[in-house]
């Protein structure tokens, strides 16, 4: 069966969200600022990194991590030179 799970952040006055939709296959859509920019596809709980742009200058790049379980699924936003954000969930 398959299940959405929606997370989202704010970072460095950017929106940057997931949608991660489980089951046998994992895919993950990643928008920032509203706009589709990255696309990730995995198996089963393995994790998968999806590298994305913030539409700064110069632009910063930044990937998500999504961990799909066992579980629930977790997204945490990865910065270079930085910590890791985790992203909040969200009930859509």
């Amino acid at each position: 069966m398959r299940r959405r799970h929606h997370f989202h952040i704010d970072h460095a006055g950017h929106s940057v969200s997931a949608t991660v939709e489980t089951g046998q296959r994992v895919d993950v859509e990643i928008l920032v600022d509203g706009k589709e920019t990255g696309h990730g596809i995995t198996h089963g709980d393995r994790p998968v990194s999806v590298p994305v742009e913030l539409p700064t200058d110069p632009p910063i790049p930044v990937s998500v991590r999504t961990t799909p379980g066992p579980g629930v699924p977790r997204c945490v936003l990865e910065i270079p030179d930085g910590d890791p954000h985790v992203m909040s969930p969200r009930p859509y």
